[in-house]
């Protein structure tokens, strides 16, 4: 394919997309396959010679498509949002076309700086404490990592380099490996099981803190945990706290429980993935207070904030702890400019060395978008969840499980946990919309999560009915059977 063709297919292709996104609601949102579906439909191996772009075009339809879960349906209720958006798609193209590889500043110093910008761009948005920061000359700053669970890691094995290097210096009769063996990071039992991984990769133990009625960790419930791990001769050194946990959005106490990883010398990483973009409203800022006790932050706004997949945000208070962590130079990777500022050497901060020019996706959306198209973006995704609660609570049959803060709605049908496995079953047996569970102390519970960027009134009114009508039938025949029993 020359330049040429490469501009005729490049439109197609374009169109084809843009097509794909207008149309998309008439599409079945969940696909009629089974596993394995895909291998009989293709050759059993690569072609010996090229062919041509409309025969792999008219295969998308054919093969792809039909094992497709439309995550931008606006009748995916499903996880949380994955973000996308027309300037992030435009992006995400010159991306690929410049086709760096960003490990250093030298290997493209756009790429590097206009990440740096980006985050203060972003930091500023959802007002975080100047430490975070790189500005000019700050001590802080943000990085773009793949994914909330590459972020926690990062953090934890900082944490961890930093804990080692201290409890040395005040007991140096003590080897690495003991320290290791006696090392112990902590999170809500509510928490993503990327943080349990974390700990699993940084090989140290993990303990759950119990979360309280409302589904969140308490400082009183951290500080029995940590006294009791003391007493029993063991480190603690690394706090994850969460806000907006994955199964119901509910939020860890930051104003409690930071002064105490303060006062304990434990590194905490503040994770928001889903809930940290929704920060960019004034009036749900407050849910951050407490952040300027975190070691480290992380939001994503590939989730909730337009930017598509990957673009997971961080920001550190002293990037040395990461940089310190993280640093090996061989020679092929020094350059002339190496001194000018440890914020321009990205590497140190992740864990693969190359990096792709994901800034551009942040930059043409935060300028495409503005700061007030963004939060409009996020408040109409709150009025249509609200919107929902509304309507299950004028249904006796059902409950809310947790309290409806941002664009999750947690409901189950009053009953067993069997009645509403089978409930969810209908659902997406049908296919109209897709959901997916949660469970809640032993509760089984249907999570509804607001994700489309095209998703309106009528979709949730639709979604609604839907499932209203499934539960009726549902509950017809759960009588019968139990009148036959």
């Amino acid at each position: 394919m020359d330049a040429a063709e490469f501009r005729k297919r490049g439109k197609e292709m374009v169109d084809y997309v843009a097509d794909y996104l207008e149309k998309i609601e008439k599409r079945q949102v969940f696909p009629d396959v089974e596993p394995g579906y895909l291998r009989p439909l293709i050759a059993d191996c690569a072609p010996q010679d090229p062919e041509s772009f409309e025969d792999v075009f008219k295969d998308i339809e054919k093969i792809i498509m039909p094992g497709v879960t439309h995550w931008h349906s606006p009748y995916f209720f499903a996880y949380f949002p994955a973000a996308s958006s027309f300037p992030a798609l435009l992006a995400d193209i010159l991306c690929g076309g410049i086709g760096c590889v960003g490990f250093s500043w030298a290997a493209s110093p756009a790429c590097t700086e206009l990440e740096t910008v980006m985050l203060d761009w972003l930091g500023k948005m959802v007002n975080l404490p100047e430490e975070f920061l790189a500005g000019k000359d700050g001590q802080g700053g943000g990085v773009i990592q793949g994914s909330a669970s590459e972020a926690t890691l990062m953090s934890l094995l900082a944490a961890r380099t930093k804990t080692i290097g201290r409890v040395q210096s005040e007991k140096p009769e003590l080897t690495e490996a003991e320290i290791m063996g006696r090392l112990v990071a902590y999170a809500s039992d509510q928490a993503h099981s990327s943080v349990e991984r974390a700990a699993l990769i940084g090989a140290v133990k993990i303990k759950n803190v119990p979360s309280d009625d409302t589904f969140s960790v308490c400082g009183s419930a951290l500080k029995k945990v940590l006294d009791e791990d003391k007493a029993a001769g063991l480190i603690p050194f690394f706090f994850c706290a969460t806000l907006g946990t994955t199964p119901c959005c509910s939020f860890d106490k930051l104003l409690e429980l930071g002064p105490i990883c303060n006062k304990e010398n434990i590194w905490m990483h503040v994770d928001a993935a889903y809930a940290g973009s929704a920060f960019i409203c004034p009036e749900f800022r407050h849910l951050l207070n407490g952040v300027e006790f975190a070691d480290s932050f992380n939001f994503n706004p590939h989730k909730w904030l337009l930017v598509n997949f990957d673009c997971s945000a961080m920001w550190v208070k002293k990037r040395s702890d990461l940089i310190g962590a993280f640093k090996l130079e061989p020679l092929y990777l020094q350059h002339h400019h190496q001194e000018s500022g440890s914020s321009l050497w990205l590497q140190h901060w992740q864990i693969p060395l190359g990096r792709r020019f994901r800034s551009l996706k942040l930059w043409f959306v935060l300028r495409m978008y503005g700061v007030t198209g963004l939060q409009e973006h996020i408040r109409k995704h709150v009025r249509l969840s609200h919107q929902f609660e509304h309507l299950v609570l004028q249904d006796e049959r059902f409950e809310i499980c947790a309290e409806v803060v941002l664009g999750l709605v947690c409901f189950r049908l009053k009953g067993s946990n069997e009645l509403n496995e089978a409930l969810l079953k209908s659902i997406n047996d049908a296919k109209k919309i897709h959901l997916v569970p949660c469970h809640l102390r032993e509760k089984f519970v249907l999570r509804f999560a607001i994700c489309s960027r095209t998703v309106e009134s009528t979709h949730i009114k639709f979604a609604w009915q839907h499932i209203s009508q499934l539960a009726t039938d549902l509950l017809k025949t759960w009588e019968q059977n139990h009148h036959q029993q």
